[in-house]
């Protein structure tokens, strides 16, 4: 169902100035909760001779992994799974955490599997809502609350400032989906960052920007298998360079580039995470974690599109 601007809300921003993280509106709630059990089917089976609906097969698969994640035997006093226990988990029931975990899963669901199901969930369950318009809608109804996340390629990652998420964070995704050891790193850097586990995010942000070239430098034979495993994240910019990713009529505009990459996020992981704290213990603040996660997905752009260029 496409957002209908009703004349209140015509007459307000349409996005609000700041995003929150630590609350859900019930408003919000409501909302993502209609929108997935319109997306997933809300059909029921009667009586043991019926077989179970595509629907009743989600939310089932659903409420197990949670239980078993979370080490419960019941949710919300549920002890199954149903479309009638989603929506009270989602609209009562769970915490920001929670909330978020159920989101993420059940837009998982809907993308990868509902989507290359649809005809049978729409010939069983009367779902009234397309996979990709209800991802789309979930999407703007949290930046429309405020709400300070996205669902983008299989995961709910935090917005901390919508142009730098749209400009540089989502074409760096869109560039790892070619290299899955350096996605999945970008991603943990991603989930640390949402939990306020800022050293492990930095650490994970290098080992993702480090992956990426040590990924492309292999391909192209710039490097052997054991410098594939041992050479730092120095050594593997000057191979980037010696070896032209950088075009040869940029390199004297990239010598600053250069130094922004040799002191740049690989300082950052040396200097806040990645080594031990020693008698001290690190408080590593959200800013600098916010940053190196922001320059890290500046700098798998900027070497993903040279790369790409190349081919």
């Amino acid at each position: 169902m496409a957002i209908y601007e009703l004349y209140s809300s015509r007459n307000k921003a349409k996005y609000p100035e700041v995003y929150h993280y630590e609350t859900v509106s019930d408003k919000l709630r409501t909302q993502i909760a209609q929108i997935l059990i319109e997306a997933i089917g809300s059909q029921m089976s009667y009586g043991s001779y019926q077989a179970q609906t595509p629907s009743e097969g989600v939310y089932s698969y659903l409420f197990n992994t949670l239980k078993r994640e979370y080490g419960v035997d019941s949710i919300a006093g549920h002890n199954q799974g149903t479309f009638q226990w989603l929506h009270q988990y989602l609209t009562v029931d769970s915490n920001v955490e929670e909330f978020i975990d159920v989101v993420e899963i059940a837009c998982r669901i809907v993308d990868k599997y509902v989507r290359p199901n649809w005809g049978n969930f729409q010939h069983n369950d009367n779902v009234s809502e397309k996979p990709d318009k209800a991802l789309e809608e979930i999407n703007e109804r949290m930046k429309r609350d405020g709400f300070g996340y996205e669902f983008i390629d299989g995961i709910i990652v935090r917005i901390d400032e919508q142009f730098i998420h749209a400009e540089v964070v989502k074409p760096a995704l869109f560039i790892l989906q070619g290299f899955k050891g350096a996605q999945e790193e970008f991603f943990s850097a991603h989930e640390h960052y949402r939990h306020g586990d800022y050293e492990d995010c930095i650490k994970d942000c290098c080992n993702s920007f480090e992956s990426l070239m040590k990924s492309i430098c292999h391909e192209k034979g710039w490097i052997d298998d054991k410098e594939h495993n041992t050479l730092p994240a120095a050594k593997l910019i000057q191979k980037c360079i010696d070896n032209e990713l950088v075009p040869v009529y940029m390199q004297s505009q990239f010598t600053a580039f250069k130094q922004l990459l040799e002191s740049g996020v690989p300082t950052i992981r040396n200097k806040s995470g990645g080594h031990g704290t020693g008698k001290d213990v690190r408080n590593v603040p959200q800013g600098l974690a916010s940053y190196t996660l922001h320059l890290t997905a500046t700098n798998i752009v900027f070497i993903g599109n040279c790369y790409h260029e190349m081919k």
